[in-house]
């Protein structure tokens, strides 16, 4: 039987912050700073979810020479200095509606699973007002990179929640094969870095193109008979 205890696991990037600018122009240092080619825009936003070094090693395409390491390094300072300088990356329109009227949820608690760096988390969900709705954070340091369903495994650990009430939203078709990996549900938001088509292969239940459509969405599942066993 199904704990009543449900959990929602956000991405950050993409799709609770839009931080597509700050992301960008760190990359361009990294590579600049190495004498490299800058992959196009949308190459890069691409790979936004994977942990650092899967992200660059994803954009070296399995090259041996391609010095993935370093660049991960380089782009790591760059995204320091730059959030010291740069405006906070902003909310999606809905971000903070939508995760407040989750967390008043009775019998919900909410989670984040990201490739970014667990200060990175904390630190843009804090100068949100955001930081105290999330009762698990998972970051690259506590499990394998996306999509691997470790974050979410540790996740409805914590949190004491199963599988089955556990639901994962995210904008990148890793997020969705994270999910249904650890045998979660998933649900795709149209606004972040992956086309929906993409979201929909990887094994999203829905896509919604907007925040405000998210809690009827979570409803209709969680009100959907489970399937009966054998």
């Amino acid at each position: 039987m199904s704990n009543p205890l449900k959990l929602v696991i956000f991405d950050c990037d993409g799709t609770l912050v839009d931080s597509q600018h700050v992301i960008v122009a760190a990359m361009h240092e990294a590579y600049r700073g190495h004498g490299l080619p800058i992959p196009a825009r949308e190459r890069l936003l691409s790979i936004v979810g994977l942990s650092l070094a899967e992200a660059f090693h994803a954009l070296g395409e399995g090259r041996p020479d391609y010095p993935a390491t370093s660049l991960a390094e380089r782009y790591r300072a760059a995204h320091a200095a730059l959030q010291t300088r740069a405006p906070v990356a902003p909310l999606f329109p809905g971000a903070r509606e939508a995760v407040a009227a989750l967390a008043q949820r009775p019998a919900t608690v909410l989670g984040i699973a990201t490739g970014k760096s667990r200060r990175g988390v904390e630190g843009i969900l804090a100068r949100h007002g955001l930081l105290g709705h999330f009762l698990t954070i998972k970051t690259a340091a506590d499990a394998p990179s996306k999509p691997d369903p470790g974050m979410v495994t540790a996740a409805m650990g914590e949190a004491g929640v199963v599988p089955a009430d556990t639901v994962v939203v995210g904008d990148t078709a890793f997020d969705m094969a994270m999910a249904r990996a650890a045998g979660a549900a998933a649900i795709g938001v149209a606004w972040g870095y992956h086309p929906a088509e993409a979201l929909h292969a990887a094994g999203a239940v829905t896509v919604i193109e907007r925040f405000p459509a998210l809690l009827p969405a979570l409803e209709r599942m969680w009100a959907a008979p489970a399937p009966a066993d054998g």
